[in-house]
């Protein structure tokens, strides 16, 4: 367990101090696209904080979020030498210590007294085939996250009912999201299916790379379209680009149900994932 631990104290540190490469070059991309002078500006003050986060090896955001954690664990796979569950936490702790992260997590929405260590960590398991194990870090910030939504449509209302979900969400959302943002879509399943799936989405890399699945693709590359013509921009100034990626993953449903999950990630999207 102690190699666990370690494992996760050391993607604490360099996802809070280091925005994956592939996220930079789709800011990079946003740049580009960026037409309005402000949201050229934002764009080039973020990608200036993440040459200096990284070069001097502090916090991109002051929000170093809550740590969730998506394992996927060979069913050959037997751990030993302790819990998992208080690995992931003392990895967690042990990061946001050394890294001088800021202990975001309270101990409920009731009693709000801070857990002094960012833990417990979020976690989802899943049993795969093999004898390994994957495991993939999220940092997540609660601005994006409090702008996020999961609406239980019906089937008539269909694609395009689930299209106005979306744009309609990112319209009230605004500047809170602190776009561009990524979007993780998540469609079917169950009420609960749905939020993981969309969560899950955000990790997809490289950022920005289109769902194998035809369907889903063209839908991620007219959602884009869509959430652009919102006219939010960067930092909700206004502009072009109000996202980086859209990232749908679908699942099977009830035949009454259309689920849909919306989880929003700001401009600091912070992945890490290693192959245990």
């Amino acid at each position: 367990m102690d190699d666990v631990a370690d494992t996760v104290r050391r993607l604490c540190i360099e996802a809070n101090h280091e925005l994956r490469g592939d996220h930079v070059d789709a800011l990079r991309r946003a740049r580009d696209r960026e037409q309005s002078p402000i949201g050229q500006e934002v764009l080039d003050r973020l990608l200036a904080n993440a040459e200096v986060s990284a070069r001097e090896q502090i916090a991109f955001c002051q929000d170093t979020g809550y740590a969730v954690c998506f394992l996927e664990i060979g069913q050959d796979v037997h751990f030993t030498g302790g819990s998992l569950a208080a690995a992931l936490d003392r990895g967690v702790a042990d990061g946001y210590r050394e890294g001088y992260l800021r202990a975001s997590l309270v101990r409920s929405p009731v009693d709000r007294t801070n857990t002094g260590d960012n833990t417990p960590a979020m976690v989802h398991y899943d049993l795969v085939e093999g004898d390994g194990v994957r495991l993939t870090l999220l940092v997540k910030g609660a601005g994006c996250d409090n702008m996020s939504a999961l609406r239980m449509l019906t089937p008539a209302a269909g694609v395009a009912g689930m299209k106005r979900f979306v744009v309609e969400t990112i319209e009230a959302a605004g500047p809170s999201a602190s776009p561009p943002v990524t979007v993780g879509i998540g469609m079917g399943g169950t009420f609960d299916r749905a939020a993981v799936l969309a969560k899950k989405a955000l990790t997809r890399e490289p950022t920005g790379s289109p769902s194998p699945v035809p369907e889903l693709a063209e839908l991620e590359a007219e959602l884009v379209d869509a959430i652009d013509a919102t006219g939010i921009g960067p930092a909700g100034f206004g502009g072009t680009v109000t996202t980086v990626a859209v990232h749908v993953e679908a699942y099977p449903t009830h035949i009454a149900a259309f689920p849909v999950a919306l989880n929003l990630d700001c401009h600091s999207h912070r992945v890490r994932t290693v192959t245990l």
